[in-house]
C-alpha cells in the first residue's frame, strides 16, 4: 500500500500515512487523547471542534459506531490521527464504520503513522498547528498553507444551537436552563435521570430570555476554544449569579471563574483522557476523572475572588473545581458525566439537584 496522506506540522515535521474518512486538506490544532476506549464519544464531542486528535491507544475502529453513543448529532472534529485503523468492526450494536461516519461529516483521518513519536512531540513542544493533506503536498507548500491559515476562534458559535431545544425528564422535578456552548448529550441524560428537564439555549441568550423561562437552576456546558472568546456568556453569569444555583463543567467552569474575576491561561498541551487523579479537598477523596480541555484557571488569581478551591489535579496542580457557597455556584474542570470513563464524580449532579431543592425551598419561604 502506498502512502497517500500526510501531516505537516508548523515546525516542519512530516508524517506519512494512509487516508480514511473524508478527503481534502484541513488546518487544525494538534492535540492527543490518552483514552483506551470511547473513540465514538471523542469523535462526536463538540469540544474537539477544529482540533486534530492523536489517539495514543494503537487500535481504533474495532467496535464500529453505535447509533446511541453519539455526544452530538453533528460531529465537528477537525481530524483523527491513528496508529492502526480497523475497518471491519465486530459489534452487534455497530451501524457503520468509523470511516463511513467521518466521511459523512467531512472529517479527514490518517493512520499508519508513529503516534508515540507524535505524542511525545506534542508533550515536549506543546500543541501546534498541523496540516492534514495529500501525500503529494510538499513541505514548502504545507508550511505556506499553515502560515496563511489560523485555527478558528468562533468555535462555540459553530456548535451552539441556533434556537432553544427542550429535553424533558420522564418524571420532571426541576427545570434547568443550560447555556449550550457545545453540550455533550450525556450531560443531558444525567440531568434527565435526576428529574431535571433541560432547556438548551444558544450561547448568546440574554438575561431576560433566561429569566423568562423561570428555571430552577442554570447549567453552563462544556465547549470548544478559548473561554475569553465568548464574553457574552461571562457577562450572563455575572448577571445571574446569586439568583439561581449555577453548575458548570469544563468550559462552563472557566466561564464561571472569569465571571468572578479569576484569570485563565492556556496549557502547554492540555488534558485529554480518562486517567487524571483529582483530589476533592472537601472530602479528601481521590477521583479518577475524564478530561478534555486546553485552558485552565489560574489558581493564584482565586485569592482575589469570592471563589474557593474545591478540587486539585494531582498530576500538575491545576485547578479542577471551585465554588461560591453564598451564591450557590460551583463548577469542575473535568467531566463527571463522561462515558466511557470512571463514574467517580456522578455525585456532582446530585449536588446540583440538592442546591435547586434548597433554592426552591428558600424561595417558597419568602412568600
Amino acid at each position: 500500500m502506498k502512502y497517500n496522506r500526510k501531516l505537516i506540522l508548523e515546525d516542519g515535521q512530516e508524517y506519512y500515512g494512509y487516508g480514511f474518512g473524508a478527503r481534502g486538506s484541513r488546518v487544525c490544532e494538534l492535540v492527543f487523547n490518552t483514552s483506551m476506549t470511547g473513540y465514538q464519544e471523542i469523535l462526536s464531542d463538540p469540544s474537539y471542534t477544529g482540533q486534530a486528535v492523536v489517539m495514543t491507544y494503537p487500535l481504533i475502529g474495532n467496535y464500529g459506531m453505535a447509533a446511541g453513543d453519539y455526544e452530538t448529532d453533528r460531529p465537528t472534529m477537525g481530524g483523527l490521527i491513528l496508529r492502526e485503523y480497523n475497518d471491519e468492526p465486530s459489534n452487534f450494536r455497530s451501524r457503520a464504520t468509523l470511516s463511513q461516519v467521518m466521511e459523512r461529516f467531512g472529517i479527514p483521518g490518517i493512520f499508519g503513522i508513529d503516534t508515540r513519536k507524535l505524542t511525545r512531540s506534542i508533550r515536549d513542544f506543546g500543541s501546534r498547528k498541523v496540516l492534514l493533506t495529500d501525500a503529494a503536498t510538499t513541505r514548502k507548500e504545507g508550511l505556506e498553507i499553515l502560515a496563511q491559515n489560523q485555527v478558528s476562534r468562533d468555535t462555540v458559535a459553530l456548535v451552539s444551537p441556533e434556537t432553544p431545544r427542550y429535553f424533558p425528564a420522564g418524571e420532571p422535578r426541576f427545570t434547568v436552563a443550560a447555556i449550550d456552548c457545545g453540550m455533550k448529550q450525556n450531560i443531558v441524560r444525567c440531568l434527565n435521570e435526576r428529574g431535571c428537564s433541560v432547556i438548551a439555549l444558544p450561547f448568546h441568550t440574554s438575561q431576560g430570555e433566561v429569566e423568562a423561562l423561570h428555571p430552577d437552576g442554570i447549567f453552563l456546558s462544556n465547549g470548544p476554544g478559548n473561554p475569553e472568546d465568548v464574553p457574552q456568556v461571562t457577562e450572563l453569569v455575572r448577571r445571574l449569579r446569586g439568583k439561581y444555583p449555577i453548575f458548570g463543567i469544563c468550559l462552563g467552569h472557566q466561564l464561571i471563574s472569569l465571571a468572578y474575576g479569576a484569570r485563565i491561561y492556556k496549557l502547554k498541551f492540555g488534558h485529554r483522557g480518562g486517567n487524571h487523579p483529582v483530589k476533592n479537598l472537601k472530602t479528601g477523596k481521590i477521583e479518577i476523572t475524564s478530561q478534555n480541555h486546553s485552558y485552565a484557571v489560574d489558581g493564584d488569581s482565586l485569592s482575589k475572588t469570592p471563589l474557593t478551591l474545591t478540587h486539585l489535579n494531582l498530576l500538575d496542580g491545576t485547578v479542577e473545581g471551585i465554588e461560591c457557597r453564598e451564591d450557590r455556584v460551583f463548577s469542575v474542570q473535568y467531566h463527571p458525566e463522561s462515558a466511557p470513563g470512571p463514574q467517580d464524580s456522578q455525585g456532582l449532579f446530585d449536588q446540583f439537584v440538592q442546591m435547586m431543592e434548597e433554592h426552591c425551598h428558600a424561595k417558597a419561604n419568602r412568600y
